[in-house]
Formats: C-alpha cells, structure tokens, sequence
C-alpha cells in the first residue's frame, strides 16, 4: 500500500524570487499538485480562473470561511486570500505530494493543521539582495518598497518556524535543493515503512 503523500509549501518575502522558483521545480516533478489559491481580487491581464486563482466573490469567500473550506486564509490589501483544504486532503491520500507557495503567516497556519508539513523558506543571498531585486521591479513607490522590506524583516524572523531554508542566487542552484529536500522527505522511513511490512 502506498504512503500518503507529502505537504511542501514555499515562503519567502516578496521579491526573493520564489514563485519563479516553484514553477521550475514542477517542470521537473511529474507526480506533484500545485494548489491553485482562492482569492477576491480581481484577475490580472492574462490571469485564468482556476489556473492561477478561483476567483470568487466576497460573499462566496465569506461563506467558503464558514463553512469550514479553507486550509488556511488571510486577507491582505482589502482581499481575501485562502487555501481551499478538500483537493490538498484528497490529493495527500492518493499518494501525490503537494505544492503551496503561501505567505509566513499562512504556512504556521497550515502547520497547525498538518503537523508533518514540510516548510522551506526561500531568500535571496542577502537582505541588501532582496531590496535590489524589489527596486528593480520598479512597478511601486518607494513607500509600499518600504513597506514590502519592513514586512521581509518580521518573516526573516519567523524562518525559525521553518524546516529548511533555500538560497535564490544562481539560476539551478536553488531548484536542485528543493528537488533534494524532496527526496530526502521521500526516503524516510515513514513514508517508506509500507515496503517492510512485505518481510
């Protein structure tokens, strides 16, 4: 009989790179599910419901909270922002590990939830490198940079809540190590216990 699957989930302030990072580590993993976010905001030029968010109204957010739907949420600049729990759940017991690219608060969320989760907090080599990279984006004032580095400095701090920590710097390198960490969750007895049951 097969193991569970397992529960990643990625966090890294914003501008570290790490969404980028997720997509490159999916390209190389068949048997993985990204966890597509429900949120209230409305769809950016390009963006496809049930693809990059379900899109929903605040009314049918609010009611998804009371009913007890969501794995974690949050609501950030006036937008509701969650987790929806029923396909993770079902995904996990069909064997299939799980991808989440949520922010701090919500990961220590889910680790409530499901203990056995596996956290990586992803960041760029340096703080000095993180402001660069979110001054280069150059699409925000110099308040909400302020703003983004101000919160960066509060979730560098609650890393220790973290399992494992990975440098964005060289294009690959980072990748490489989630894809190790992976295998390491992969090769432990607990998830490879049914094989000894055989003897």
């Amino acid at each position: 009989m097969k193991s569970k699957g397992k529960l990643f989930i990625i966090s890294g302030p914003s501008g570290s790179g790490k969404s980028t990072l997720l997509a490159e580590v999916l390209e190389k993993l068949d048997n993985d599910y990204f966890s597509v976010s429900v949120t209230t905001r409305e769809p950016r030029p390009g963006e496809i419901d049930g693809v990059n968010y379900h899109f929903k109204t605040r009314a049918e957010f609010e009611k998804m909270i009371a009913n007890g739907e969501f794995l974690e949420y949050t609501e950030y600049a006036g937008n509701y922002y969650g987790t929806p729990a029923e396909p993770i759940m079902r995904k996990l017991e069909e064997g299939k590990d799980i991808f989440l690219d949520i922010e701090v608060v919500g990961a220590l969320q889910v680790r409530k939830k499901i203990p056995e989760a596996v956290l990586i907090f992803a960041i760029p080599p340096s703080f000095a490198e993180l402001e660069r990279r979110l001054r280069k984006r150059s699409t925000e004032s110099e308040q909400k940079i302020r703003e983004r580095l101000e919160t960066a400095k509060w979730e560098y701090k609650q890393a220790g809540a973290y399992d494992y920590i990975v440098v964005i710097d060289k294009p690959g390198d980072a990748c490489r190590e989630i894809l190790a960490i992976v295998t390491a969750e992969q090769c432990k007895v607990s998830r490879r216990e049914h094989l000894l049951r055989e003897v």
